[in-house]
């Protein structure tokens, strides 16, 4: 069984990152079916309101804020159900901060650092893993976007592209899937411990043009996405000057998420 144990991370070095693309695309496609036969990829509960189908459509793309927590978030449903996930390029994402999120790790498959290999790491795992979160490295060209795409409704998978500034917009997306407004709770005046983060996370998609939204504490006491309290009292709103884009505190904060 190929897990974390037996994956070796691919780097932008040399032609041997290719044959090692190519070593794991013929090890998982013992182990994983050709397509999937699933229209949808289910949501934690407590995303259940926010895309009209209540799930991720297979054989498309979304864009999502480049958050560790609202990745693994979104990841946490499928591989409770049995499912491959795959995250490509986000080195910095932990391993007990997925357990956390109810990730199965001996079907998750992980390539931190792929650099201008992204591409190519994504093409090959999106022909056996239904379900796979990227944050690409450079700019995607326009054919090459389209060869993805085209391979994505072959295949059934799905796909999830952490946004970045020096990447742009991509194309042929099926919609987004937002992180904004975080709150954390615990602290008094002068005492207490940062504890859970309460933040909206809003979806738009081409066939629902009117945004939707749900407040949820992520993560929540049990380091899991929870449905939002309305009783929580919030912190203020992190100053710009402290913020980290598309995350909900400092690293300091989430230093949990990011061991591994």
């Amino acid at each position: 069984m190929i897990g974390l144990d037996a994956l070796t991370s691919l780097s932008p070095a040399g032609d041997s990152r290719a044959r090692e693309v190519l070593r794991l695309r013929r090890e998982i496609s013992r182990m994983q079916r050709r397509r999937s036969d699933q229209a949808l990829l289910p949501l934690d509960p407590a995303f259940s309101a926010l895309l009209p189908e209540e799930g991720l459509q297979t054989g498309t793309s979304y864009t999502v804020s480049p958050s560790p927590s609202l990745v693994l978030a979104l990841l946490g449903a499928a591989s409770q159900k049995g499912l491959w996930c795959a995250v490509i390029g986000m080195p910095t994402l932990g391993v007990e901060a997925a357990a956390a999120f109810g990730i199965d790790l001996t079907r998750l498959i992980l390539v931190p650092d792929p650099g201008e290999r992204w591409l190519a790491a994504t093409s090959a795992l999106a022909e056996v893993v239904p379900l796979i979160a990227v944050h690409p490295a450079t700019r995607a060209r326009d054919a090459d976007v389209s060869r993805l795409s085209a391979r994505l409704r072959d295949r059934g998978c799905t796909l999830l592209i952490a946004e970045s500034p020096g990447t742009g917009r991509w194309p042929q997306s099926e919609g987004t899937i937002r992180l904004h407004d975080p709150h954390w709770h615990g602290l008094g005046t002068g005492w207490g411990l940062l504890s859970e983060c309460t933040v909206t996370v809003t979806a738009q998609t081409r066939h629902s043009p009117h945004p939707s939204s749900v407040r949820v504490q992520l993560p929540g006491g049990h380091g899991a996405v929870e449905t939002a309290a309305a009783e929580l009292t919030a912190l203020p709103p992190l100053s710009p000057e402290a913020a980290v884009p598309g995350e909900p505190a400092p690293p300091e904060l989430l230093r949990w998420a990011e061991a591994g």
